[in-house]
């Protein structure tokens, strides 16, 4: 019983952090944002009507532009089978690789879709799960239209977070 209060407290505890990283992105500077705007030619190839879901094993992290011109992404790097997956997440600058709150070697569950991307397959998440009881969740879009995080004003945040709903 205390093992599952104390994962509760955790998963909280890192929610709470998200947020507050979320809510420092109205005030990026233009530089920061190049290339992650909602109407950019990379937040474009984000299809709502192609949300899947898979679950992988993490092995690591790398910070790279998705796109010339763009500033850098948290990327997350998976394995599913024998394929390793890149997993774009966000902007760096929105949230960093040890942030996130998954690690190389947890299992985690994915929500968002395929896109390709330089000429390359990867996965743009909307959400990460982890854990057997999925206690632990990592949001960067909505799910209904997709729109991210980090393009949204604070009141949007604060609503989003307030809602807990997709």
């Amino acid at each position: 019983m205390k093992k599952n209060r104390h994962r509760v407290i955790i998963a909280a505890m890192v929610i709470f952090a998200a947020g507050f990283i979320a809510n420092s992105a109205s005030a990026v500077d233009e530089k920061l944002m190049k290339g992650w705007e909602v109407d950019s030619p990379y937040n474009q190839l984000y299809d709502v009507k192609e949300y899947e879901k898979f679950r992988a094993w993490v092995v690591g992290f790398k910070e790279e532009p998705p796109m010339p011109g763009m500033s850098p992404a948290t990327i997350m790097i998976v394995k599913d089978g024998d394929d390793l997956i890149d997993v774009h997440i966000c902007p760096t600058w929105f949230t960093k690789p040890e942030d996130v709150g998954v690690k190389k070697g947890d299992r985690v569950k994915m929500k968002g879709v395929w896109a390709e991307v330089n000429g390359k397959d990867v996965f743009m998440v909307s959400k990460i799960k982890k854990g057997e009881s999925d206690v632990f969740e990592f949001k960067v879009r909505l799910t209904k239209n997709g729109k991210p995080f980090w393009t949204m004003t604070k009141e949007e945040l604060a609503l989003e977070r307030s809602s807990n709903t997709d």
